[in-house]
C-alpha cells in the first residue's frame, strides 16, 4: 500500500503556512513535501516536523523569481552563478532537514537543444552538493499544456538525461498529472521503470484536482504502483477543489487515509 504525503504549498492553503503541518499531520500524513522550506528557517521547520511526527519527503531546489514565472533555471546559460547560489543554500536546509529528494526544476527554454549542456552541467553540480549530505536529487518531467517550453518535457526525455549523466545520485520523479498531460500511459510507464523512480506524485486529470474530481481509476494506480515494485512516497500535489480537508473522501474510502481526523495538537 502507497504511503500518501501531503504537499503543503498546494493543500492546506486555508492555514498559514507553520499550521499546515499539523493540519497533515490531524489528517493522517506521515510524510510532507513542499515546493521550497526557504520561508521559513530550518530549525523552526524541524521543530513542526517533530512536532507532528512527520517526515519530510521532498522540497525543490530554488527556481528563480517564481512570481515573474520562472520554473527553475538550470537550463540557463547566464544564470549559472545564480543556480549554484541556490544549490547552496538548499544543501544548507538538506543537511539540517534531512529530506528523502531533493528535486531541480530545470526551467523553460526556447533553446532546448543549445542550452542542453548548461542543463546537465547544472544538475549534476547539484547531485555532487547534495551528495555530500546524503540527500539524493531528482529530475522531473513538467508538460508544456501548462508550461510551455519546458526543458524536460516528458518522460523519455528525462530518461536520457538521467543516461546521459549516468550519476549515482540522480532520479526520476514521477508526477502521474504531468504525464498524462502529455498523453502518455503511467501505468506503463509505473510498470516499466516503478523501481527506478524515486518520487511519485499524483492529482487527477483533468483539472488537477483531488482524486475523485476527474478520470483517473485510482484504486488501479495505487495496485499498479504496488505491483511495479515501487517502495516510496507518493505525495498529493493538486489544487484542491474546495476545503482541502473535504477532498480526501475517496482516499478514505480506498483506505488510504484513516477516517477520523484529530486535532492537530494530539
Amino acid at each position: 500500500m502507497p504511503k500518501l504525503a501531503a504537499n503543503l504549498t498546494m493543500l492546506f492553503n486555508e492555514y498559514p503556512f507553520a499550521d499546515r503541518f499539523g493540519r497533515a499531520a490531524a489528517n493522517g500524513f506521515g510524510g510532507v513535501e513542499v515546493l521550497f522550506p526557504y520561508e521559513l528557517k530550518p530549525v523552526e521547520i524541524g521543530d513542526v516536523l517533530r512536532q507532528h511526527h512527520l517526515d519530510l519527503v521532498l522540497f525543490n531546489l530554488p527556481a528563480g523569481d517564481w512570481n515573474a514565472g520562472d520554473r527553475g533555471i538550470a537550463a540557463y546559460p547566464n544564470r549559472v552563478t545564480e543556480f549554484r547560489n541556490g544549490v547552496d543554500l538548499a544543501v544548507t536546509y538538506a543537511e539540517a532537514l534531512k529530506p528523502r529528494r531533493v528535486n531541480c526544476l530545470v526551467g523553460k527554454t526556447d533553446f532546448p537543444v543549445a542550452h542542453r549542456r548548461t542543463m546537465l552541467e547544472n544538475i549534476v553540480y547539484a547531485a555532487d552538493a547534495l551528495e555530500t549530505v546524503g540527500t539524493r536529487m531528482t529530475i522531473e518531467p513538467v508538460n508544456t499544456k501548462d508550461i510551455p517550453g519546458f526543458a524536460i518535457r516528458n518522460t523519455e526525455t528525462a530518461l536520457s538525461v538521467l543516461a546521459e549523466v549516468e550519476h549515482p545520485n540522480i532520479g526520476l520523479q514521477f508526477d502521474v498529472y504531468h504525464s498524462l498531460r502529455m498523453r502518455e500511459d503511467p501505468f506503463e510507464i509505473i510498470a516499466e521503470h516503478g523501481k527506478l523512480i524515486d518520487h511519485i506524485q499524483i492529482a487527477d486529470v483533468p483539472g488537477r484536482h483531488q482524486p475523485g474530481t476527474g478520470e483517473i481509476d485510482f484504486q488501479r494506480l495505487f495496485d499498479a504502483i504496488d505491483a511495479s515494485g515501487y517502495a516510496g512516497w507518493v505525495s498529493l500535489e493538486y489544487i484542491p477543489d474546495g476545503h482541502t480537508e473535504d477532498g480526501f473522501g475517496l482516499l478514505r474510502n480506498l483506505g488510504y487515509l484513516r477516517t477520523s481526523v484529530e486535532s492537530p495538537d494530539s
